[in-house]
C-alpha cells in the first residue's frame, strides 16, 4: 500500500501497469474507495500508468472532521500528482471525481491534458438535498440510506446479483463523517461557469439507468465543453465501470488512443 504524507492528510494511493507509461489517474465516487476501479483495470491497454487514490474521509485515506470544501478535494489530487511528479495525465473523474476532474482542470492544465467525465456534471443536487442526505446519516449512519443508494448505483439487473453486497458493504463501512464532508464539497459547488470555458479533450460516459446523474445531465455537461465526446452505456446505472467494465474500457481506450495518449 501507498500513503503520500501531505502533512495537513494523508492519501492512500495505488499505481498499477507501466511506471514510466503515460498517466491516466482515476477519482472515484461518493461512498466507494479505490477498489471501485478494480473491475476495469484489467481490461485497459498495457504500457499506461494507472494511478487511483481515495479522496479524503473515504478508503485508507486520512479522515479530517467535516464538512470538506470542493476546492481541498480539488487541493488534494493536484499535491497528489505534483508528489508523484505526474503532468499531461487523463484525469477519469466518476461522480464527485468528475467535479475534482472539472476543478483540477481549471487550475492545473499541466496537469491534466484530457478529462473523462463520468456520471457527473458541473452542479449535482440542490443544497436541500445534500443536507437531508446528511441529516439522515447522522441520525441512523451509512446503514440509513444504503439500500436507496443501490437503487441510484445500480440496474436492476445488477441488484439482483451477490456482488451486490459487495458494493453495499463498501458504501456502508465509509466513515460516516467523511461522507457528509463530501456531501458539503458537492452541495458547494457548481462549476457551469469555470467547466464552459474548458477546451481540453474531453469524454462524457452515462449510465442508462443511473438515478444519480441521469443521462440528460452528463450530457448537458458535455455540451458545456466544446468538443466533448459523450457515450451512454446501456444496462447500467451510477457506476458503469463495475456493471458493465469491458464496454466502459473499451469507450475509454478508443478516447486514450484517438488523443494520441496510447
Amino acid at each position: 500500500m501507498n500513503v503520500l504524507d501531505l502533512g495537513d492528510i494523508h492519501l492512500h494511493w495505488r499505481e498499477d501497469g507501466d511506471p514510466h507509461g503515460a498517466p491516466v489517474v482515476f477519482a472515484n465516487s461518493l461512498g466507494t474507495d479505490l477498489r471501485m476501479w478494480d473491475r476495469l483495470i484489467p481490461h485497459l491497454p498495457r504500457g499506461l500508468r494507472l494511478i487511483r487514490y481515495d479522496k479524503r474521509g473515504h478508503g485508507l485515506s486520512a479522515c479530517p472532521p467535516a464538512p470538506y470544501s470542493m476546492g481541498a478535494l480539488v487541493r488534494d489530487a493536484e499535491r497528489l500528482l505534483d508528489a508523484l511528479e505526474i503532468r499531461d495525465c487523463v484525469f477519469v473523474g466518476l461522480s464527485v471525481g468528475g467535479l475534482i476532474a472539472q476543478g483540477l482542470a481549471v487550475k492545473r492544465l499541466d496537469q491534466v491534458r484530457a478529462m473523462v467525465l463520468s456520471n457527473t456534471a458541473a452542479k449535482i443536487g440542490t443544497a436541500q438535498m445534500w443536507a437531508d442526505r446528511v441529516a439522515a446519516i447522522r441520525q441512523g449512519g451509512l446503514e440509513a440510506i444504503a439500500d436507496v443508494t443501490m437503487e441510484r448505483w445500480f440496474s436492476r439487473r445488477f441488484r439482483e446479483t451477490p456482488d451486490v453486497k459487495l458494493y453495499r458493504a463498501m458504501l456502508t463501512r465509509q466513515p460516516a463523517e467523511g461522507y457528509c464532508g463530501v456531501c458539503a464539497a458537492i452541495s458547494g459547488t457548481d462549476f457551469l461557469t469555470p467547466t464552459s470555458a474548458l477546451t481540453l479533450p474531453t469524454l462524457a460516459i452515462a449510465g442508462a439507468e443511473d438515478g444519480a446523474t441521469p443521462p440528460d445531465m452528463v450530457r448537458e455537461t458535455a455540451e458545456l465543453i466544446r468538443g466533448a465526446r459523450f457515450h451512454l452505456i446501456r444496462g447500467a446505472g451510477h457506476l458503469p465501470c463495475v456493471e458493465k467494465p469491458q464496454e466502459y474500457a473499451a469507450v475509454l481506450t478508443e478516447f486514450l488512443t484517438a488523443i494520441g495518449h496510447v
